[in-house]
């Protein structure tokens, strides 16, 4: 079993494209996942890219995405610790760091901000790693 940290775009992205995880994976993220996704989900809304109808039938299915999510005392202070060394503004983000570093063996993730620091903290991985071979 290959454990797998996941962002908020690879969750979706998985739920868009109806991917079915290999039964031999596990994923994991930060208890921030969901409003993460239903933030840009609403955003692509208002921006045109989707219709609201849409929008709320991929939340739907991102609800339906089996990932055990993460939130506790250590998570949180791990991801402090992340942010401050890398000086970022907020917290948000260090928070998928953490969880990946903490409970998982890779990392998989669509955003280039966390693709471009990921490997300090895990390993990486293309999301293509999480398909049934």
């Amino acid at each position: 079993m290959t454990r797998f940290g996941i962002d908020a775009l690879t969750a979706l992205r998985l739920a868009e494209d109806r991917v079915a995880v290999a039964p031999e994976h596990r994923l994991v993220a930060p208890s921030v996942l969901r409003s993460h996704a239903m933030a840009h989900l609403y955003e692509s809304v208002r921006r045109g890219e989707r219709t609201e109808k849409d929008g709320l039938a991929l939340l739907e299915r991102l609800a339906g995405l089996k990932i055990r999510l993460l939130g506790d005392r250590v998570s949180r202070s791990t991801a402090w610790q992340i942010a401050a060394r890398l000086d970022w503004p907020g917290i948000g983000m260090a928070e998928y760091l953490a969880v990946a570093k903490l409970q998982a063996d890779r990392f998989v993730t669509l955003d280039p901000a966390l693709a471009a620091v990921a490997d300090e903290f895990v390993p990486t991985a293309a999301i293509t790693e999480l398909l049934p071979r």
